[in-house]
């Protein structure tokens, strides 16, 4: 696994105009109208060949709106026929493109993420778009061991990137007499009480996560909490490319006595990432941790009735020992079994045309990882986007190896010690060998490559 992006991206982001943006939502789906037919008659129009028709199927909510006025441009404006649904499937994505797959379903063109590409590249779901790109592209776009390029092949570029805060309300902070937002696990409990005591009596809590999906609620918490106090966000020690879930005890053990002090929003154990956002901006949620769309979420899609700002995660003990997560590098990717590739590339290339991506930077949806566009567009004018902007303790970890294990993931492991109790020790002793009894596997299958660096250090992620 080799990591090669270099700060050279991540600081021409911090000398430009920058935006922030995120990759998470949970709930709904829905699918762009295809373009009008012409209204002028047959006649007088030019003979035009057979309608090529194409799927794009993403996960995103958050951009929803804007991609599908983009999508709906190629589709009135593209000169060979094409037409483009786009499919929004923000439940359990990754399932749907499983079963899709299984099925002889399969969307021509698909939205990949940092933990998406590496097991759709393995699982044979992805085409290599090397045949399309030319010099300029590659100069244009940073390519990215382990991110966008996988064993010496090119599967997606990137448009845009994310950094990972603490989101809170200023004003149940301010009437629980809290002057400023946690740096400790320790202080983030005692918040959280401290917010529920005075908000309780008119349905405000201190704390809230999307556990309705454990694997999502973590990814955007637990993994954040974990790299900035030195430890791998997905439970992998580079230096030893083992698993090792220990890192994970501390945020555990701080999730589980809030939820013990009655100091999360009841029923938080089913709430989706959407339904979570509309209660923030209700101001029934003291804080929470999420990736940098949420600016854009509350000037548009749940416009927020309070004051509220961002704020670097909480570490163990208020000491930074590693990088925080930039989370991005990927965006579109071409179906290896789509039998319109071409047609699928000219849709693709389309989306990755400056006017697009300059204009989804500008609108706050997403932190352009492009040098070219993030040196020209214009900061957004949006609320709470200070905030999540790249500093100096933001960079990229190194991509964690997949791998399938039998029995329960640890995101689900984890929620379930939390809601139920048990030996937490126990448990973690029992995560790692099941994990790692299946990295073993993977690596004698060839299905993965991992080697030990002794030398790895979280600190030296961070930008310069």
């Amino acid at each position: 696994m080799k990591r090669t992006l270099g700060m050279v991206t991540l600081s021409a982001l911090l000398v430009g105009s920058l935006a922030a943006c995120s990759s998470s939502s949970d709930t709904g789906s829905a699918s762009t109208a295809p373009a009008k037919a012409s209204d002028n008659p047959a006649s007088a129009a030019p003979v035009k060949k057979d309608k090529t028709k194409l799927s794009y199927w993403t996960g995103d909510r958050h951009d929803m709106d804007y991609i599908k006025e983009v999508v709906q441009k190629f589709n009135e404006t593209n000169t060979d026929n094409i037409e483009v649904e786009m499919v929004v499937k923000t439940e359990d994505f990754n399932q749907a493109i499983d079963l899709a797959f299984a099925s002889g379903q399969a969307p021509d063109v698909i939205r990949v993420k940092e933990n998406t590409i590496q097991p759709f590249v393995q699982k044979g779901y992805l085409k290599p778009i090397d045949a399309y790109l030319d010099d300029a592209m590659k100069k244009k776009f940073p390519i990215i061991d382990d991110f966008n390029r996988l064993d010496g092949k090119i599967y997606s570029l990137p448009n845009y990137g994310s950094t990972l805060r603490l989101v809170y309300n200023k004003d149940l902070f301010a009437k629980a007499g809290i002057t400023a937002p946690p740096k400790t696990l320790a202080e983030m409990v005692e918040d959280a009480k401290k917010i529920t005591a005075v908000g309780k009596a008119s349905g405000s809590y201190g704390f809230a996560l999307n556990f309705k999906s454990p694997e999502s609620a973590l990814g955007r918490s637990a993994r954040v909490i974990a790299e900035a106090s030195g430890y791998g966000g997905y439970g992998f020690d580079f230096k030893t490319a083992k698993f090792d879930f220990a890192g994970y005890k501390p945020v555990i053990q701080a999730f589980k006595q809030m939820l013990d002090d009655g100091s999360t929003l009841p029923g938080m154990e089913s709430l989706d990432i959407d339904p979570l956002r509309a209660q923030f901006a209700e101001g029934k949620i003291g804080m929470y941790i999420s990736f940098s769309a949420e600016p854009g979420v509350y000037a548009n899609q749940f416009p927020a009735k309070i004051d509220w700002a961002a704020a670097p995660v909480p570490t163990f003990d208020g000491t930074v020992k590693g990088a925080t997560s930039f989370v991005g590098g990927q965006w579109l990717a071409i179906s290896n079994t789509t039998k319109n590739a071409d047609a699928a590339w000219k849709f693709m290339n389309y989306m990755y045309q400056d006017n697009v991506l300059k204009t989804y930077h500008e609108k706050g949806f997403g932190l352009s990882m492009v040098p070219s566009i993030s040196a020209v567009a214009a900061k957004p004018n949006i609320k709470g986007i200070d905030g999540f902007l790249p500093v100096g303790k933001d960079g990229t970890w190194p991509l964690q190896p997949t791998v399938t294990v039998e029995g329960m993931k640890y995101s689900d492991a984890f929620f379930k010690y939390m809601i139920s109790g048990g030996n937490l020790d126990q448990l973690v002793d029992e995560l790692n060998k099941r994990y790692n009894d299946a990295l073993d596997k993977a690596v004698a299958k060839g299905s993965v490559k991992v080697t030990p660096n002794p030398n790895f250090d979280p600190m030296k992620l961070m930008a310069k």
